[in-house]
């Protein structure tokens, strides 16, 4: 399997995970929000400062369907992720291979000498 066609699979995975399977996600609390219901901590949660986002609260501002909304933001979040991580390993990988064997030179090394035959 090439390195393309693994990450290529990894994506339509990831879109699928997050554009369909959230489609049949639960909309009662989890476990946690339970337990902080039942319990009385709930009472004194704040809303975050990013609610009312383009993508606050697990839906994309805008669209009705909330189980639509909530698909449409996972897909854009892969998006957003893909994007943001794709970029960060663009710009911080090595861009010119020879650079990358002659590195301890640069660093103030002294260059390996090659070996002699004969």
């Amino acid at each position: 399997m090439t390195t393309k066609r693994f990450f290529a699979g990894f994506l339509l995975v990831s879109l699928v995970l997050a554009g369909i399977v959230s489609y049949y996600a639960s909309a009662n609390p989890d476990g946690l929000e339970k337990v902080a219901e039942d319990k009385g901590i709930s009472a004194k949660e704040k809303d975050h400062s990013l609610k009312d986002s383009p993508l606050g609260d697990y839906g994309v501002k805008g669209v009705d369907d909330a189980r639509l909304s909530g698909g449409l933001s996972g897909v854009i979040g892969v998006g957003l992720v893909l994007l943001v991580g794709g970029g960060l390993f663009w710009t911080v990988r090595r861009r010119d291979p020879v650079a990358a064997r002659t590195a301890p030179e640069r660093a103030g090394e002294a260059p390996s000498e090659p070996s002699r035959k004969g």
